[in-house]
């Protein structure tokens, strides 16, 4: 396999994920350029990746007004950019490896994949669930039939109580005009990984969700705004974010902070009045803190999904088939339980004892959709997770079809909704 070549729009988190397979596989993959607004990040990324000074930029359109340089481009820049960028690097012809949502409206994400089908250049969108040992082990026990015909999925995203308060009360995905419905920011992962364990199109849509708990008629009596001016409850409230900031994991410090490896004096610098120092009662969220989405599918076959946030977070799912029954859960080591109706077996399937990539982002996806690229993008032949544009494309018009279930009280047929797109 040949080296493959690839710029960087947006060196976040998730930039600095994927492009980790290129300092453990240089003889796979190089990144040759990055641009990213955040110098801190830029520095890291020079380093990281030994890069030159005219190959990193403080804006995206600069890169991407240059001459196309490499074999494909890595997008993971904020939701709400992604259709600029995305639509400069298609016409470029560089291939794209693009992170979810493909963008914040259904408009938007026709708009990228009519252009991309135009173009003729493949579109790999970060569903990264996909690719992870554990759902490539469940997706070949459906397609061998061991359950026999799939009836109905009972599937819950646990989002976890701490979670939710730094992404969608303080951070980025808090509020639809700043970002997209919730549902879109965090569960289109399920919605293409249910339409694709099913193997057949989603035909109706019906869904309920609101914001409760995060808001300001909750707020504790004499707390400030901003959780270290004083606040009375600092003690109690596991949402403080004077504490929580000093304990959290280093990639929430280093969002809060605005930089990379960020010292805990930055850190409570930029709380004193930043976005992530609000009191979780105090923000400008109104994303859901829960819904739920009842769909089904050809052939009838249904499926109930819960989105929820008050919890410790960890995907569960049980799949009912016409032969048997499949219960797994990502939050107890992924251990999958295969319940046989003919012999009145259980088989238990422990997943951390068949592979190491576990461990990895995203239970081993952030390193499986990055294997699967770089083959997608060298002409070879990937796994069955692979997908394309116009698939990821009819996986997120689920999503904006529940939220007009939502806000409408009415069940939405996928058909009619997606000629209105």
């Amino acid at each position: 396999m040949k080296q493959l070549t690839a710029i960087v729009l947006g060196y976040g988190l998730r930039g600095q994920a994927y492009t980790e397979y290129a300092i453990r596989n240089p003889q796979e993959l190089k990144i040759v350029a990055v641009a990213d607004k955040e110098e801190s990040k830029r520095n890291f990324a020079r380093e990281r990746h030994n890069l030159p000074d005219d190959m990193m930029f403080d804006d995206w359109k600069n890169l991407a007004a240059l001459p196309k340089m490499a074999d494909f481009a890595i997008i993971t820049t904020q939701d709400k950019m992604h259709v600029e960028p995305a639509l400069a690097c298609i016409e470029k012809g560089y291939n794209l490896l693009l992170e979810k949502p493909i963008a914040p409206t259904a408009e938007e994400c026709k708009k990228i994949t009519l252009a991309a089908e135009k173009k003729g250049v493949k579109v790999i969108v970060c569903h990264v669930l996909r690719f992870t040992a554990l759902f490539q082990i469940i997706k070949d026990i459906i397609d061998r039939g061991e359950i026999g015909d799939v009836t109905s999925i009972i599937h819950t995203e646990n989002v976890g109580n701490l979670h939710y308060s730094h992404s969608y009360v303080r951070g980025n995905w808090r509020n639809l005009k700043e970002s997209s419905p919730m549902l879109l920011a965090k569960s289109c992962h399920d919605t293409d990984l249910l339409q694709w364990l099913i193997g057949k199109k989603c035909t109706k849509v019906q869904s309920f969700g609101s914001l409760q708990h995060f808001t300001k008629k909750n707020q504790p009596k004499n707390a400030p705004d901003y959780c270290l001016d004083g606040c009375p409850h600092k003690d109690e409230c596991v949402y403080h974010a004077g504490n929580f900031y000093m304990e959290a994991w280093e990639g929430w410090r280093d969002i809060a902070a605005g930089k990379v490896n960020a010292s805990d004096e930055e850190v409570l610098a930029a709380l004193k009045k930043g976005p992530y120092g609000r009191c979780v009662y105090a923000c400008d969220n109104d994303v859901v803190d829960r819904q739920v989405v009842n769909m089904e599918f050809e052939d009838g076959c249904t499926v109930s999904f819960t989105m929820a946030a008050m919890n410790k977070g960890g995907r569960f799912m049980r799949i009912y088939g016409t032969r048997g029954e499949l219960r797994v859960s990502m939050a107890d080591g992924s251990k999958i339980s295969v319940y046989d109706f003919e012999t009145k077996q259980i088989k238990e399937i422990d997943v951390n004892k068949m592979t190491e990539s576990i461990a990895d982002g995203h239970g081993g996806g952030d390193t499986g959709i990055m294997i699967d690229t770089i083959k997608a993008f060298s002409g070879e032949q990937p796994s069955k997770s692979i997908t394309d544009i116009r698939t990821s494309y009819l996986n997120h018009l689920i999503c904006f079809a529940a939220e007009e279930s939502r806000l409408n009280y009415k069940v939405v047929d996928m058909d009619e909704f997606e000629e209105t797109v």
